[in-house]
């Protein structure tokens, strides 16, 4: 079932008996509540901010939708948060679902016949559409319109029934795995990047804000630099570290608070966490650095390959502790240094202190 965002304000707790389950459960959840709902309070992304506004603002004067949209890139990110944002900003509601959820072609039919003018619709990781779902997209995309098919037989009609006119946003972190005829349905598409640790460090501060939790500017300094470039991950680990202040202090992150939650956590300072030191030692441990297969890598770690792909590898790649080759994944000097291993001498002047 999709879940509709109206993008609405966060309501005080007295307001909450007047909504249903689900609204409550929507809008209330902490991801809801500290989610930006403009340009202004959004954080990082600025080349991308500011092309969206050029956009936003050129749809605007020409009173024409936005044109379709494809982000893409690691998790956590913010690509359903921004989407959300372009919504507000263009004055539009936003309906939200995902392609897995997309099973049967009613099921997409349903959603695209219930938009209004303008509206949005947000389809999270579209890279896992089916082949039905796909097709019913190229005319709704390209023409606002959908073909439904009438009769059987000799009698078998094409039946052409418009729809409002809408922008699709798609977000994945597989955008080489969209085909060629969906992708190239997208005006407008964006890679997401890595945030750096001072835009974490405000995130962390606005988010400690709204949450009316304490926090120093090293404290904060310090969650950023462990939050893997991500603010869904600094976010979470922002939370853990409330807790903790909470139990073992008065309430208050200070930098000693949050290095005592991140030991606990073991959380190291290059963010990397038991799952992630695992995967480096089994590369240095078991196999000499590598190269190996991913396939081989998920059965020894008992995790799935697209856990791997998608969690694992982005940070551990932009970090530079890992390298993609031909025959596989290998570990780099760096996570020999990092994990306290003596590199292989053909690795050793790569090292730099």
């Amino acid at each position: 079932m999709a879940i509709i965002s109206d993008g609405e304000k966060f309501k005080p707790e007295k307001e909450r008996e007047n909504l249903s389950p689900q609204e409550t459960e929507y809008d209330y959840n902490f991801e809801s509540c500290i989610r930006p709902k403009s340009f202004n309070e959004y954080i990082g992304q600025s080349q991308l901010k500011e092309t969206l506004k050029i956009s936003i603002e050129a749809a605007r004067q020409r009173s024409e939708p936005l044109d379709h949209l494809l982000f893409y890139g690691p998790p956590g990110l913010g690509k359903t948060t921004i989407s959300a944002v372009i919504a507000n900003e263009m004055g539009s509601k936003i309906k939200t679902t995902s392609a897995p959820a997309l099973e049967k072609p009613r099921d997409l039919i349903g959603i695209l016949m219930n938009l209004k003018n303008h509206d949005f619709l947000f389809i999270d990781e579209i890279h896992r559409l089916n082949k039905v779902a796909e097709e019913i997209l190229y005319p709704a995309m390209e023409d606002f319109s959908i073909d439904r098919t009438i009769g059987s037989g000799e009698k078998t009609k094409i039946l052409r029934i418009p729809i409002s006119r809408f922008t699709l946003i798609g977000a994945t972190t597989k955008a080489g795995s969209l085909s060629g005829p969906l992708r190239d349905r997208f005006g407008i598409i964006h890679k997401l990047e890595f945030y750096t640790n001072q835009e974490l460090k405000h995130i962390i501060k606005r988010t400690a804000s709204i949450l009316d939790t304490g926090i120093t500017e090293d404290g904060a300094e310090l969650v950023a630099s462990r939050s893997r470039g991500t603010p869904r991950i600094a976010n979470r680990l922002l939370k853990r570290i409330r807790d903790y202040a909470i139990v073992k202090s008065d309430g208050k992150i200070t930098r000693e608070i949050a290095e005592k939650a991140l030991e606990l956590l073991n959380i190291d300072k290059y963010g990397l966490d038991i799952a992630d030191r695992d995967l480096l030692k089994l590369l240095i441990e078991k196999h000499e650095g590598g190269p190996v297969g991913i396939e081989t890598l998920a059965a020894a770690l008992g995790e799935d390959v697209k856990t791997i792909e998608d969690v694992y590898e982005p940070y551990l790649l932009q970090a530079g502790f890992i390298s993609r080759t031909p025959r596989g994944r290998k570990a780099s000097a760096a996570a020999y240094k990092h994990l306290g291993y003596k590199p292989p001498s053909f690795q050793q002047s790569f090292l730099t202190d």
